[in-house]
């Protein structure tokens, strides 16, 4: 299956009529797997747009306490990559929002890159985002992925230098996600980085959509950070009420009354 381009076709259709997206981000395999597939048809229901699936893993780095206990409980589930890319199938019978797998290099190599790139591909996969794969290191996947019709999403932050960032959009695919805070991911009640100056300085090197991650938790704060981006990625708070309810029966609403929030807020 070549799913490529879906991502950025679905965010340039909003960027086109004047609207922004709406990506949201779940641990796959918290609390289980079938909760999985029920929370992102959920999600997809209430208006995402684009869906990330978290890969649990035993050294999540670049995420702060919420989704790294979400890992936890994924792992001590049972949660294999395998397992994912299952749930993946049943997943897009009736999902039309793309699908992203977000997870570190680790489990990715571990599992094998071109069976991972083939498998996640005909599953419905439409791309990956790898936070701890630097550009250097990055392209075996690449040339995989491009093979597999599946878009590389490339990360940046306010500390990336201008050079460094004119490398990294020349081979970014779907979207440029553009890191909102130094430091891991998690709820913030302000984002006090100069979003404006970051986010033109970004554009100056790409036209692909951008969008904006870490730390965005409300409706409100979607609203306001949606005004230097094409989308808005909205995780810890979602998983934070998966946390709460600690059964999907009682967090499936919750997490789709939080995605019709959001995405009324942003339109």
């Amino acid at each position: 299956m070549n799913n490529r381009s879906l991502i950025e076709e679905c965010l340039n259709k909003l960027r086109f009529a004047g609207k922004k997206g709406l990506i949201t981000y779940i641990t796959a395999g918290d609390p289980d797997l079938s909760g999985t597939v029920d929370l992102a048809l959920r999600m997809d229901a209430a208006g995402a747009d684009i869906i990330e699936l978290g890969v649990p893993f035993s050294d999540p780095l670049a995420d702060g306490s919420v989704i790294q206990q979400a890992s936890g409980r994924a792992l001590a589930a049972g949660t294999t990559l395998a397992k994912i890319l299952e749930a993946v199938i049943e997943i897009k019978r009736n999902c039309r929002a793309p699908l992203i797998l977000m997870g570190y290099y680790n489990p990715f190599l571990q599992y094998g890159l071109e069976r991972l790139t083939a498998k996640a591909s005909s599953a419905g996969i439409s791309g990956l985002i790898v936070p701890d794969l630097p550009l250097e290191e990055s392209v075996p996947l690449m040339r995989l992925a491009s093979k597999a019709g599946l878009d590389i999403v490339p990360l940046v932050s306010p500390v990336t230098t201008d050079r460094r960032i004119k490398g990294i959009a020349a081979k970014a695919q779907g979207f440029v996600y553009c890191v909102s805070v130094t430091g891991v991911t998690g709820v913030r009640k302000e984002i006090g980085t100069e979003i404006e100056s970051f986010t033109n300085r970004v554009r100056h090197y790409t036209s692909l959509p951008l969008a904006i991650g870490f730390g965005i938790a409300d409706p409100d704060q979607a609203a306001r950070m949606s005004r230097y981006c094409d989308a808005v990625v909205v995780g810890s708070a979602i998983v934070k009420i998966i946390a709460d309810n600690g059964n999907t029966r009682s967090a499936g609403p919750a997490v789709e009354r939080l995605t019709r929030n959001l995405k009324a807020a942003l339109d």
